[in-house]
């Protein structure tokens, strides 16, 4: 009951540990039996008991840890490789006993008719080109179909070149076609119904899906996109296209190893910080970009070893402390940051595009620019590189079992932004705050508050 009671204080930030000795010489421990005592070990020395708590504290990676102290096995943290190994997420082979042990209390019916949001105009204007509409819930369900109970959708920058037609192919007139679209990215939820064919999945269990159509009540998808999760939480949904970008980006295209000089650019958003995170873990120096002092200040607490505030100094200077350039750039403002990265970027390094966020919403939406600068490239067998997620799907089952694994074990921070957006009424205002530069981390919208009350009391 103790350790649930401290389960509200992750969301802010606050990091819990336990320090666990045995047998301390104390008022207590004197009287317990000298020959309980002397079979244990003896007392531990207050020096060893100080040592282990500036080593949980000072530790970023034994962040939830407990540390048990003994003289005879002196430092032992739990959970044990073998422990952890229990509550490890799985990918959705395995069997569903061994990896879900929560089950949500499905209070409610299936109704005849869901919400969802839909573009039905083609425009970067997101709150213009989007309105929310009652459809009719289709049962029963294909034999491998699934239906997910939304709890939480992600909001990202792409929202709006979504609902301007950017990710279709073909040309507006034919894009126009397609109208109205369901829009949204990302959610997790409970799985409300399945196929009469699927044997590995449960109505109950919490699932993530990443597929259009998420802002809605409920979305149906194919089992195979399915993944089960421990927990229907805000942070998985962060961990998903945001999380899944900066793990792919960095590996696949701008191919991290370790001992490089890592720059991120939109450090403290959604998935800036994954990237900086996931540079440090891999050993090399990150350099990150933001705007403001709270960004700052997290992306500090988050390992970075040199935070540049665009708003409080000049970024083209800051990067002159690094004569030799910098050698991944992770960038997702565009504009003149992309130049700046750009001259930054050392021989042979590779600057990867996730993003142009500074370009997506001017006064006629993201116009394409003419890039005179290919020369540099040239001179220096620099790379640049485009990265869109979808495009790496046969990755994506991998990679979010690794993150998993780094936040559930307390290596992987994730940071979810205090302002709360309920109701899909309140999509468009999320996609509108993200997009002024006042977020700071994930931006989520709980689509259900009901259930979200619900989660919170289990």
């Amino acid at each position: 009951m103790f350790t649930r009671s401290l389960t509200p204080y992750k969301r802010q930030g606050i990091r819990v540990n336990v320090l666990c000795p045995e047998f301390v010489r104390t008022e207590m421990g004197e009287k317990m039996d000298p020959k309980l005592i002397s079979l244990m070990g003896g007392f531990v020395p207050m020096e060893m008991v100080v040592k282990g708590a500036f080593e949980l504290i000072t530790d970023e990676s034994r962040a939830g840890s407990c540390l048990w102290i003994t003289n005879r096995r002196g430092l032992e943290y739990w959970p044990t490789p073998a422990e952890e190994a229990k509550y490890t997420v799985r990918s959705s082979s395995s069997s569903r006993n061994d990896m879900i042990s929560f089950q949500a209390p499905l209070g409610f019916q299936l109704p005849h008719n869901f919400k969802k949001l839909v573009v039905h105009t083609l425009s970067h204007h997101f709150r213009d080109s989007t309105h929310i509409i009652s459809a009719p819930l289709k049962l029963p369900l294909e034999s491998d179909q699934v239906l997910l109970k939304v709890i939480y959708a992600g909001v990202n920058a792409g929202d709006v070149n979504f609902s301007a037609g950017r990710y279709f192919q073909g040309t507006k007139e034919e894009i126009s076609s397609l109208l109205p679209f369901d829009a949204g990215f990302e959610a997790v939820g409970i799985i409300a119904a399945i196929g009469d064919s699927i044997r590995n999945l449960k109505v109950g269990t919490p699932a993530a899906l990443m597929s259009f159509g998420c802002y809605a009540e409920f979305v149906k998808a194919p089992s195979k996109h399915i993944l089960p999760i421990p927990r229907p939480d805000p942070e998985i949904v962060a961990l998903l296209t945001s999380g899944l970008t900066a793990s792919v980006a960095l590996e696949k295209v701008g191919q991290m190893k370790s001992g490089q000089v890592v720059l991120v650019t939109a450090a403290a958003g959604g998935t800036g910080q994954f990237a900086v995170q996931l540079a440090k873990l891999a050993g090399n120096k990150v350099v990150a970009t933001c705007g403001g002092k709270e960004k700052a200040r997290l992306l500090k607490e988050l390992g970075v070893d040199r935070v540049i505030d665009y708003k409080a100094e000049d970024v083209k200077t800051a990067l002159k402390e690094f004569p030799k350039g910098v050698d991944i750039v992770y960038e997702s403002v565009g504009g003149n940051m992309f130049d700046l990265c750009l001259d930054a970027l050392a021989i042979r390094g590779r600057l990867i595009v996730i993003g142009l966020i500074s370009q997506y919403r001017g006064k006629n939406g993201w116009t394409p620019l003419n890039y005179p600068r290919l020369e540099k490239l040239l001179s220096k067998s620099q790379n640049v590189s485009g990265f869109v997620l979808v495009q790496y799907g046969h990755l994506w089952k991998e990679h979010l079992l690794r993150l998993f694994h780094l936040y559930s074990s307390g290596k992987l921070k994730v940071v979810i932004d205090q302002k709360r957006f309920s109701g899909l009424h309140s999509v468009a205002d999320a996609v509108e705050y993200l997009h002024s530069g006042k977020s700071t981390g994930k931006v989520v919208v709980c689509i259900d508050p009901s259930f979200e009350h619900q989660m919170a009391k289990l």
